[in-house]
């Protein structure tokens, strides 16, 4: 009777030390993996001009370092720029580095991952607008075409002034002092 106990006992503690001892997931729910190469891109193809647009990162993810590439389009597309100074958070969930193009200052670029880590999502600069974020969707299919390039949307402060402007050449005055 008591061989048997020791026996259970010793099979519950075997297998709690053999859960304990698992690996655990290299990746979070929704964060970068600690190992291996991810791309987000949104390169796309302007119809009139048949020239890409938009840009790609590359991140590859070592024990020893991370490197990213970055390319982006500038008539043409770049080739690609080693960044430096690399840095993600312990979570894998934002990340930034710094890239000095050719002919170029150096700049920082910063973003955050969203949809579940499916979108690298960078701060600002998307149709020359600040305030727009640019969305870098995670690449699955690398046999995929590029698709489409797609029109800027009109920014915020210029909406604003064309919304403003038929108020004004309507022939209304204004009443002040009435």
């Amino acid at each position: 009777m008591m061989t048997r106990r020791a026996l259970f006992a010793g099979a519950i503690l075997l297998a709690s030390c053999a859960v304990l001892a698992a690996p655990k997931s290299a990746k979070k729910p929704g964060g970068l993996p600690r190992y291996g190469m991810q791309v987000f891109s949104d390169l796309c193809i302007h119809a009139d001009s048949g020239e890409f647009g938009g840009q790609r990162i590359t991140l590859q993810r070592f024990a020893e370092v991370d490197t990213v590439l970055y390319e982006y389009t500038a008539g043409g597309l770049s080739w690609p720029v080693v960044a430096s100074d690399v840095n993600i958070d312990p979570r894998g969930q934002q990340l930034y580095f710094t890239v000095q193009p050719p002919d170029e200052d150096e700049r920082t670029i910063s973003g955050k991952l969203a949809d579940g880590g499916r979108t690298l999502v960078l701060d600002g600069g998307y149709c020359g607008d600040e305030a727009v974020p640019m969305r870098l969707p995670l690449v699955t299919d690398f046999s995929r075409k590029a698709g489409a390039c797609r029109a800027c949307p009109v920014p915020k402060h210029k909406k604003e002034k064309e919304e403003e402007k038929p108020l004004l050449d309507s022939g209304s005055t204004t009443t002040a002092g009435l």
